[in-house]
């Protein structure tokens, strides 16, 4: 890539949390190592519950692969956070199991290019569904009337005050100033409190152009569980003083 410097190679740690995802887990890392290993140094796989071990191939893998077992179950900050832990790589990305690369493209290149530049908090890639359209990972500051506005009403986001999740590459300085994702939060909203925080710092969240397809759902719209987890997730969110302070800059 144009303007990619040799400071970038080698120079990114990957997170990847494991909730019975082995097979997806086993096709990523099978991605990363095909199209992307001049970029990774090292991906840590945490498995949040027992599973069979992943296929190593017969040459090895490019890059350092370790792998964390919890005994309890944990969630996806604290899972993440402890990957993240002792991270001396310059840059560190947080990725889902269940995102995949396109055929014939990379998108570490591009994701770190532009993590590298000033006041740059978190880069993200567009995110695609399986089917080549894209999703809807940039969102407005989540509030209930916008909520309502955009389930019920079907309208578009207006701005950009958090991005998913679900593939991003972060500065390791930036990541260590906001001390990773905040622990209280228990399956949702970590990455909108992560985002919120980093702005606060003053860091930008900056698009790249790279594209990475996740086709995930979301369990909250479908398990009640899930969706007690998603509104308790929320009333922290909308108590936080992340929250608060930065309604007063919109």
């Amino acid at each position: 890539m144009p303007g990619m410097t040799d400071t970038n190679a080698r120079s990114l740690v990957v997170s990847v949390v494991s909730h019975g995802h082995g097979e997806d887990i086993q096709r990523l890392l099978e991605q990363l190592a095909r199209q992307s290993a001049a970029y990774i140094a090292r991906v840590v796989i945490t498995h949040n519950t027992p599973e069979p071990a992943l296929r190593e191939p017969i040459e090895g893998w490019p890059f350092v692969v370790q792998t964390l077992h919890n005994q309890i179950p944990q969630g996806f900050g604290v899972n993440h956070n402890k990957a993240l832990k002792d991270a001396a790589e310059p840059f560190i990305c947080v990725l889902n199991p269940d995102v995949e690369l396109l055929e014939g493209e990379e998108p570490f290149a591009a994701l770190l290019e532009v993590a590298a530049q000033p006041d740059v908090g978190c880069a993200y890639p567009r995110q695609m569904n399986s089917e080549g359209q894209i999703q809807d990972s940039e969102r407005e500051l989540p509030s209930p009337a916008g909520l309502w506005r955009r389930r019920f009403l079907g309208r578009a986001e207006q701005r950009i005050d958090w991005v998913n999740g679900a593939c991003v590459v972060l500065p390791t300085p930036a990541w260590r100033a906001v001390e990773g994702f905040d622990e209280g939060y228990f399956m949702y909203c970590e990455d909108v409190d992560l985002c919120l925080r980093l702005r606060l710092q003053g860091l930008t969240l900056s698009k790249a152009p790279a594209r990475v397809i996740h086709a995930g759902q979301r369990n909250s719209h479908r398990r009640l569980r899930h969706l007690m987890w998603h509104l308790r997730s929320l009333l922290r969110l909308w108590t936080s003083v992340a929250y608060r302070e930065i309604q007063r800059t919109k």
